[in-house]
């Protein structure tokens, strides 16, 4: 076990490594000048800021620096969204909202998920069954960004029951969370029908294996089978997708938070992007491939924890 986590740590730092080189290179070899957003800037700024990330050297040079930077954990500076202002504190500052709205996200997705996959399952092929079964595939098949466009016109413009943008209170205040109920929807949706779906295909199948009637034969009841014997089963290719799940809410929350005006990691980043910010666009780039890299890890290790007769790498040893 010990022996497969190195070896998938140090796969994942030298993907980090390769997702670096290639960002770093194809943001710099874009056409126009990094420092050309202004044209009343100081040319001795101008100059300052060039000495300051070697701008005069060749890319492979300044990849060099960077690196260096890196390694001190010195992410520079942001040049136009947030100007003056260190990198690791535009993301400091932005982070909250963003865990915030994936935080709650998450505890909308899993119970009603949960519930959703294991009522599919327990009532297979009846009405029930059928509905919910369209409905799950009509969500994972509209993107989260026609959903959100959507609830925004409805809800918020005509009905009116939500306001249209987040409230730009920076405490977690009712108002706050009242405003951050539709990007919280709009970003659960697609996990629910997702661990609906996989959670109804496992526990259907397991529901006819032989070990179901062997429970039942011992004198446990319907719901005790279910509860200790045939969730237990399902969940060894849940866990993995739950870990991915919260992966794929976070770049969810890319488009989710430009829609609805919720300043966070996700609107930070194009913002940054489409402003040629290359520093920060870095900074928010190393952010979610650090995340994704996690959670890829934890997803191959949950696979043991659910299940211990699992054994990791291949090896010998569990």
């Amino acid at each position: 076990m010990v022996k497969y986590v190195i070896q998938r740590l140090i796969a994942a730092f030298f993907t980090f490594i390769a997702i670096l080189v290639v960002v770093f290179f194809v943001l710099h070899l874009m056409p126009g000048d990094i420092i050309d957003f202004s044209p009343k800037l100081d040319p001795a700024i101008r100059e300052v800021i060039r000495n300051k990330y070697h701008l005069n050297d060749p890319l492979i040079v300044q990849f060099g620096y960077t690196m260096k930077d890196y390694l001190r954990f010195d992410f520079g500076y942001s040049l136009k969204v947030r100007p003056g202002v260190p990198v690791f504190n535009v993301i400091l500052e932005r982070l909250a909202v963003t865990i915030q709205l994936n935080y709650f996200s998450a505890f909308v997705i899993l119970p009603i998920g949960l519930i959703l996959g294991i009522t599919m399952a327990i009532k297979k092929d009846s009405i029930y069954d059928n509905v919910m079964s369209s409905l799950v595939i009509l969500t994972i098949a509209v993107p989260s960004f026609v959903l959100a466009a959507l609830m925004q016109y409805v809800l918020g413009f005509k009905l009116g029951w939500f306001p249209l943008i987040l409230e730009p209170e920076t405490k977690l205040t009712w108002t706050k969370f009242y405003s951050m109920i539709m990007p919280i929807l709009a970003l659960s949706f697609g996990g629910i029908a997702s661990i609906a779906r996989t959670l109804r295909a496992e526990l259907a199948e397991v529901l006819t294996m032989d070990f179901m009637q062997l429970a039942k034969a011992k004198g446990l009841s319907y719901r005790q089978t279910i509860m200790w014997h045939a969730l237990r089963n399902s969940c060894v290719p849940l866990a993995s997708t739950f870990l991915y799940l919260f992966l794929g809410v976070l770049s969810s929350s890319l488009v989710i938070e430009q829609i609805f005006g919720v300043p966070g990691m996700g609107k930070t980043m194009l913002q940054a992007i489409n402003g040629k910010d290359h520093w920060l666009t870095m900074g928010c780039i190393i952010f979610y491939t650090l995340i994704g890299l996690l959670m890829a890890i934890l997803a191959d290790l949950s696979y043991g924890v659910v299940d211990p007769r699992i054994r990791m790498g291949g090896g010998k040893d569990a």
